[in-house]
């Protein structure tokens, strides 16, 4: 971003890393979450069942080239300022949308499922959204007369935050870990988490008490622990050592570390064969067949996996659920053009993940978002597009109120004309992410009164206490 100035975007970049406030804004919250969940009756009433489903575009997803304008002077406008890389008119795919008169909008070509997703009403957008610590304006921006998040333009810096909401500090605990502590007691699991990933670790689902159980979508027929004891396998050797690592793991250590190692290790395992059993036993009819030959087969196979756990909800113990998958490759300052094939993989795992919830019927306790580090820049750097800011993101699923975008896709995106436009082709958010955020949370379970521990910035967008509805009213709460 050529015209951020370089002591600016130097003093906000950096490493990631939990500073000395960070922590202790943590310790103190963790009695505010825990009196939260003791008091919040609206939150230990609740028995019927529910789950969040976060798709991560891990790289930084080029969003104006997934949700575009269509009516003749926006697209003109459009294809002027991406240059090589806008889609020509027929390459984008219609939509019917309700909230925006006068103004038409599309999607990639790639992408049908969504378009009749969206245009059944199961599916919306939420536009031009992004970090933000308050509302701010191009001006104030320059100015520095109000804070802007930390390390802009940077992945690890804008993903964190993503999953953190915590825009103004390097924080190591995400709103969905922070939501798993103050909810988690809805469950009946005995230990196991409410918060699994298909893919890695991650902080959005790391809190105080809670966080992610993790398992690989390619190898789930096989212990998580196959690289350490050789589980599900019947050869001789693999089975010494799952014996000799079982008899390391249910030893006690004196020895703190190592005893908290062998304790998690041993979580692990006992995890595995509580899920593995009551997998073993789900069969879907939705086939879940990947369509491309790449890796993007990822988020197929993950969504796949996660239909079965929500199929296995009741055995289980689980009231609550948050899954996270990691879906990476979007970081295309070139290979843009490969963009289509990615987005054709998430249309396809979308889709046979709802033909899944209506099979269980969960269809209408089951929400799916996106999340990208950011969008890209409007203007191309001739082979692709560079790291910009605010984005469009989309959320899937039967509460959602759909056919209709959210937020605030810019009027124009010619530059001249752009009251939101930094400069480079990098788009100031008109949308926080915690209004986007707030929404799911209060979907799940969070009631208002409690948004504000988990956001701390709410407040700067949204007060429940002066405003009757929902912080962007696209989920029936």
């Amino acid at each position: 971003m050529s015209h951020i100035n370089r002591r600016k975007f130097i003093g906000q970049a950096g490493c990631a890393a939990m500073t000395s406030s960070t922590m202790l804004s943590t310790l103190l919250n963790l009695k505010a979450l825990n009196a939260a969940a003791m008091s919040d009756s609206d939150v230990l009433a609740g028995d019927d069942y529910k789950a969040l489903v976060c798709i991560c575009l891990d790289g930084g997803n080029d969003a104006y080239n997934m949700l575009m304008p269509t009516s003749a002077q926006e697209y003109a406008d459009y294809a002027a300022v991406r240059g090589n890389v806008a889609l020509a008119r027929p390459d984008i795919l219609n939509l019917n949308s309700l909230n925006t008169p006068g103004r038409t909008f599309g999607v990639n070509q790639a992408m049908p499922n969504i378009q009749s997703l969206f245009n059944d009403g199961k599916a919306a957008f939420v536009a031009n959204v992004g970090t933000l610590v308050e509302p701010i304006s191009v001006e104030q921006f320059w100015n520095e007369s109000k804070k802007a998040p930390l390390g802009l333009l940077s992945h690890s810096d804008q993903l964190q935050q993503w999953m953190t909401a915590v825009p103004h500090e390097r924080a190591g605990l995400g709103w969905g870990g922070r939501i798993a502590d103050m909810i988690n007691q809805m469950n009946d699991t005995n230990g196991l988490s409410m918060n699994i990933s298909f893919g890695d670790s991650n902080i959005f689902q790391t809190g105080v008490e809670n966080i992610a159980y993790t398992m690989d979508p390619n190898r789930l027929n096989e212990s998580p622990l196959k690289d350490i004891n050789g589980y599900n396998n019947d050869w001789e050797l693999n089975t010494i050592k799952k014996n000799a690592i079982d008899n390391l793991l249910d030893r006690t250590y004196s020895d703190i570390y190592e005893n908290t190692y062998a304790n998690t290790a041993k979580n692990a395992r006992d995890g595995w064969l509580v899920y593995k059993e009551a997998l073993d036993s789900i069969f879907l009819q939705t086939p879940f067949e990947v369509a491309t030959n790449g890796d993007y087969r990822r988020v197929t196979q993950g969504l796949g996996w996660v239909a079965k756990m929500i199929a296995a909800r009741e055995t289980l113990g689980y009231k609550r659920q948050t899954f996270f998958i990691r879906f990476g490759g979007w970081d295309h300052h070139d290979g843009l053009e490969n963009q289509p094939e990615m987005l054709r993989e998430l249309d396809h795992a979308v889709n046979q993940f709802q033909e899944a919830m209506k099979e269980l019927g969960t269809e209408d306790c089951v929400v799916s978002f996106l999340i990208s580090d950011f969008a890209r820049t409007l203007r191309s750097n001739g082979n692709g597009t560079d790291h910009a800011w605010g984005s469009n993101m989309m959320t899937i699923g039967g509460p959602v109120i759909g056919q209709n975008i959210y937020g605030s896709y810019p009027e124009t995106l010619n530059p001249n004309e752009n009251i939101h436009d930094l400069g480079g082709g990098i788009i100031l958010p008109t949308t926080s992410a915690d209004l986007y955020f707030a929404e799911l949370a209060n979907w799940f379970g969070v009631s208002k009164s409690n948004l504000e521990t988990i956001f701390p910035n709410l407040n700067n967008f949204y007060d429940y206490r002066t405003d009757p509805g929902n912080p962007l009213n696209f989920l029936r709460v």
